[in-house]
């Protein structure tokens, strides 16, 4: 029976969040199991508080990257790696499998130095205990959230439940997140639109975006979220919207998942923010997805559904397109009537 267990998963935030259920399947099944884990700042808010993480090791790595090469970043690295020691975990799961978290595998003092099979930039190396995973790492049929449950197949647990148990918001979170939503009418159910993600080729086209909002204005309310840099493409594809409430750049992570609990659906390409929508467990997520592979990635189960192309070359998975001509096809691939009907089956 394992004590303690380091989890290696520094990032994003969706892999992060995907990573949740092999913590719940492994505490679930020792309750009085340690697990400690080490993620970078911007996915620290879905590891540090959790109900079954009893230490975050917290990687700064905005401000490493701000300061450059520099002793200070030495110094707190190795002081991260002393906080771990201290600990005396009996086995650490590297869940990342790449460079950057199989690098502090060789500064830490456990015994059992555990990942699967398939990982990248030689990582594997690092590892004393490798698992034969059932499928590719990046096999495009099989969700990562069950490749990480292998993981606590391995180690005695259940494999199968999926589980988050994100912890509520405080309540100044839900304080602040009403204030922004007081203008909702409550006769209404709320959409969450957030339309914006890192890969352009990841976007669902404007006019497909345009069409399903003109299909939801004045039957629903209406609120979009996002960065800063998200508002002209919401403004553009809502600009016909009778009454709107737009969040973009005005919310935390700890406020947008908030927003969405307060949300009866969702709709999102793949990202953190559909993700996040999924984790909470309140609202139904639509997830649309272009270039990456649904079936890998997408949220599951009874409150999900996703859509993605019938074309030749889905998924490709790359952030670039490779196509001479029709660049980006998948953008406006996914019919736009599928999603709308979707929508009103959930709305009635």
């Amino acid at each position: 029976m394992p004590k303690k267990i380091l989890i290696l998963r520094l990032s994003a935030i969706g892999d992060t969040i995907h990573t949740l259920p092999l913590v719940n399947a492994l505490k679930e099944q020792y309750p009085d199991c340690t697990i400690g884990w080490v993620v970078e700042d911007k996915a620290a808010l879905f590891v540090q508080g959790h109900q079954n993480i009893d230490h975050c090791y917290i990687i700064p790595k905005k401000q490493w990257k701000k300061r450059g090469l520099s002793l200070q970043n030495i110094n707190e690295f190795f002081e991260i790696v002393k906080n771990i020691n201290n600990e005396q975990y009996d086995i650490v799961l590297d869940t990342q499998q790449l460079f950057k978290s199989a690098v502090l595998l060789p500064f830490l003092n456990i015994k059992r130095k555990i990942t699967l099979t398939g990982g990248r930039e030689f990582s594997n190396l690092f590892s004393n205990e490798i698992v034969k995973a059932q499928h590719e790492l990046f096999d495009p049929n099989y969700h990562v959230v069950k490749r990480n449950l292998e993981l606590a197949k391995y180690l005695g647990a259940d494999g199968c439940k999926v589980e988050f148990m994100l912890s509520e918001a405080s309540v100044g979170v839900q304080n602040k997140v009403n204030n922004l939503l007081s203008a909702l009418d409550a006769n209404k159910k709320n959409v969450v639109i957030s339309p914006a993600t890192t890969w352009v080729n990841k976007h669902w086209s404007e006019e497909s975006w345009k069409e399903v909002i003109e299909y939801l204005n004045g039957k629903v309310n209406l609120v979009f979220t996002g960065m800063k840099q998200d508002i002209a493409l919401i403004e553009r594809i809502s600009a016909n919207v009778d009454s709107k409430i737009i969040l973009a750049g005005q919310t935390n992570l700890e406020e947008l998942a908030q927003v969405f609990r307060n949300a009866d659906i969702v709709i999102s390409p793949d990202s953190g923010s559909a993700h996040i929508a999924w984790a909470v467990e309140k609202p139904f997520v639509i997830t649309i997805f272009t270039a990456t592979a649904a079936l890998r990635n997408a949220p599951f189960g009874t409150n999900c559904a996703c859509f993605y192309p019938d074309i030749d070359c889905y998924p490709c998975m790359k952030r670039k397109c490779k196509l001479k001509s029709d660049k980006n096809l998948c953008c406006s691939a996914v019919p736009v009537q599928k999603v709308i009907e979707k929508i009103k089956d959930v709305l009635s």
